[in-house]
């Protein structure tokens, strides 16, 4: 019997996002605040610290609203270098343990090691996905895996030209946050 080829309206178009964490981040954003709440229902601020993600160790911020919110972080790798992050998240699911997903920019600078080196900059897409689980009353931690990508650099021997890698670089993160 003869194969019939498949019609041109059953064909997988090229524009699907072909990745599952494409897919996830997608699903979230398009599943809105209609069945999540976020950290706490309503307005608030959130207190934090995280090890991983942006910095060895970090302090962090986040202003939320429903089910969406704006996180800044500050952290630092060796005490020689500064980390600075804005994410915008959003909370999905209806329990104690909520999927988010966000995304935002990172930036890093790094003091000069040496004679004849300059201060060091990069600039890095963020994007986070993972789970906060509120563990009591006003008090919350949470697993993140930060996807990274690289946008611009500036690196600290002048003399180094060895071009952006633009791989993801995925870098996971622990937290504990409490309301306020």
């Amino acid at each position: 019997m003869l194969r019939a080829e498949r019609p041109p309206y059953l064909s997988r178009p090229s524009t699907v996002p072909r990745s599952p964490a494409t897919l996830l981040l997608l699903t979230a954003m398009l599943a809105g605040p209609l069945s999540a709440q976020g950290p706490d229902e309503g307005n608030g601020v959130r207190f934090g610290i995280s090890l991983g993600g942006i910095s060895t160790v970090g302090l962090s911020v986040e202003l939320f609203r429903d089910a969406r919110s704006i996180d800044i972080g500050v952290g630092t790798w060796s005490f020689r270098d500064l980390s600075i992050s804005t994410t915008v998240r959003q909370y999905v699911g209806g329990s104690s343990a909520k999927l988010v997903v966000g995304a935002g920019l990172w930036l890093a600078a790094a003091a000069p090691a040496g004679e004849g080196e300059r201060t060091g900059f990069a600039v890095v897409l963020r994007a986070p996905i993972g789970v906060d689980w509120s563990v009591a009353d006003q008090h919350a931690a949470g697993l993140i895996m930060n996807v990274n990508r690289g946008l611009w650099v500036k690196r600290s021997d002048p003399d180094d030209d060895v071009p952006l890698n633009r791989r993801l670089v995925p870098l996971p993160e622990v937290y504990y946050r409490f309301n306020r």
